[in-house]
């Protein structure tokens, strides 16, 4: 298995502050990573830092089984085979589409600069745009060139900080898709930073989420959403509860809503308290059901409705239905469990 980039218990300082905190992942060549996490949560700086913008102040980067750095070096950012998108795009206003995307094949020769332009123009669907100046483009667009400019010399690693910032939300996994189809045809490895877990879905092979300044789990985005390592991880993505429950055997657990089957951890016995995740997606809405709750508030999606539901204990769930099931604020409605992963915490006091 080849690394094209390993991070390894990387610290990064301000002053005393500690940013980063024994940060450790590994990329291999051709995929694509994505650091994940709220605002605050040291995201970027770990992007600065396999950049060679922020020194580390413990640990070590490798960039193709190159030290790039440690406490004690620094390499140069250009010397770290690497191409970079900003939030901004930072497209030259004075040049043309064409020129932007050669601006960093200027010791190519001239035929093969012009052919690798072409071939750029062509993968990101805008051969007939060569000549027209960034201005002129949608945002959508100058993010297309953006990308293009930064493939062009072929970079070891592509890092993107937040490209999609700017879109509206809609457009974002969209652009997220197209992009994710242009690097794997490029065989180029990336790392994206995001606060939003759709774009990670729709671009990354692997996601760290972090929280202040650590990793909290990295995994592929089915996992963080199925299967969530602890109460951060469940909270930060996806929708959902987390509801009491009692251990029943080492298979299953009983909560308000019934019993819940999957395999447990060893070390719960029976009889003990624990708490569960229960998604919008494992609560059914089912009008034969016994069990009933009051729809408290909506939010319609188009194909379907976010429910907000209570229990006559109190305790509030969220159902997805499809939108012909129309329920009206304090209807009661059947409801019953269908969970295929079970997702368990200890008790909260």
């Amino acid at each position: 298995m080849t690394f094209q980039l390993e991070v390894e218990n990387l610290d990064v300082r301000y002053d005393n502050y500690q940013v980063l905190n024994q940060i450790s992942f590994a990329l291999e060549s051709a995929k694509i990573g994505c650091i994940l996490g709220p605002s605050g949560c040291g995201k970027t700086t770990v992007l600065r830092a396999i950049a060679g913008f922020e020194p580390a102040f413990g640990g070590r980067i490798l960039i193709d089984q190159i030290e790039v750095s440690s406490s004690h070096y620094c390499m140069a950012t250009e010397r770290r085979n690497i191409g970079m998108i900003f939030q901004d795009f930072a497209l030259f206003p004075h040049l043309s589409v064409a020129d932007n995307i050669g601006f960093g094949l200027k010791s190519w020769p001239a035929k093969e600069r012009q052919e690798r332009v072409q071939e750029l123009l062509a993968m990101t669907g805008m051969p007939a745009y060569g000549q027209a100046y960034p201005h002129q483009l949608s945002g959508g667009q100058q993010q297309r060139v953006a990308l293009a400019r930064a493939m062009a010399p072929r970079p070891g690693l592509l890092l993107m900080d937040e490209p999609f910032s700017s879109m509206d939300v809609d457009l974002r996994e969209q652009l997220a898709r197209e992009v994710r189809d242009i690097l794997k045809q490029e065989n180029i490895t990336a790392i994206l930073v995001t606060h939003d877990q759709h774009e990670a879905f729709a671009l990354a092979d692997e996601i760290c989420v972090m929280n202040e300044g650590r990793i909290e789990q990295r995994d592929s985005g089915y996992n963080l959403y199925h299967q969530p390592v602890n109460r951060f991880v469940a909270d930060f993505i996806g929708q959902g509860v987390i509801i009491p429950a009692t251990v029943e055997s080492r298979h299953s657990v009983r909560t308000e809503l019934g019993s819940i089957e999957g395999k447990l951890p060893p070390q719960r016995e029976k009889g003990a308290l624990v708490d569960v995740l229960i998604r919008p997606d494992d609560v059914i809405h089912d009008d034969d059901s016994s069990e009933t709750a009051i729809v408290v508030d909506k939010s319609f999606r188009g194909a379907d409705f976010l429910y907000f539901l209570r229990m006559d204990s109190g305790i509030e769930v969220m159902c997805l239905a499809p939108s012909h099931h129309n329920h009206k604020i304090n209807e009661r409605i059947g409801i019953r469990l269908d969970v295929d992963h079970l997702v368990i915490f200890d008790r909260s006091n």
